[in-house]
């Protein structure tokens, strides 16, 4: 997973949109302690710095040196570089003790991960009885109909070049294996919807695009979804 973020960190720090307030409010409602937070697949720390907001430390980690090297620095989130796949011991030693964690998030980021190795991490870090697991996705851009009739022909254009673990995107990971009892106050883990917001010039949403993992694996197989048709539409 790590090699497809490699070339374009730098464009994808740019470009993608940062989460809204009113998520990080929810996931901090639901977890009495606000002491230790494990952002997972942090990239470039669009969440890290959301949640230093609201918990005392934040650990956040990637597979990808590129992504975290433009990643935002605070006092209060450590950053670390880690394998794709990690043993406890090494969680142990690299990440918090057994049961210290107050909240593990992963946004944009799960489906690419090994579940079954990555939800014993989990279940090993997470506070008991309180501790949580949030994790998120966001999906295709929506500007007005216009706009999203030409993403729509170029996204689907692009689909032979997606990687299969981005079919749970694709379905807002209602497909996504999660072993989790729901948090207090829900009968059901969700999906549950928020809206983000961002102002874009249209340079920047043709870097958003241009920082996807299917645009850039285009462009090594030699084919440009981008035209200049595409653009002028």
């Amino acid at each position: 997973m790590a090699e497809l973020f490699k070339k374009q960190a730098e464009l994808y720090v740019k470009a993608r949109p940062s989460y809204t307030p009113e998520l990080f409010e929810f996931i901090a409602s639901k977890t009495p302690n606000h002491d230790l937070a494990w952002d997972v697949g942090t990239g470039s720390g669009q969440a890290a710095l959301s949640l230093a907001k609201i918990y005392k430390n934040v650990i956040a980690t990637d597979a990808s040196a590129e992504q975290l090297a433009h990643a935002s620095k605070l006092p209060s989130i450590r950053y670390h570089h880690t394998p794709s796949t990690m043993t406890i011991e090494e969680v142990e030693h690299d990440i918090a003790p057994q049961g210290t964690i107050d909240v593990v998030t992963v946004a944009q980021a799960v489906h690419w991960f090994d579940l079954p190795n990555f939800y014993q991490q989990v279940n090993w870090v997470l506070r008991k009885p309180h501790g949580v697991i949030a994790v998120w996705c966001y999906t295709t851009p929506q500007v007005d109909n216009s706009v999203d009739t030409v993403f729509r022909c170029l996204f689907s254009n692009s689909e032979s070049f997606m990687d299969p673990a981005r079919e749970m995107i694709t379905d807002k990971y209602k497909s996504l294996d999660f072993p989790f009892d729901p948090v207090e106050g829900l009968d059901h883990t969700g999906p549950i919807v928020f809206e983000a917001k961002k102002l874009m010039e249209l340079d920047v949403y043709l870097t958003y695009i241009r920082s996807g993992s299917p645009y850039q694996t285009a462009l090594e197989k030699g084919v440009e979804l981008l035209s200049e048709e595409v653009i002028e539409d």
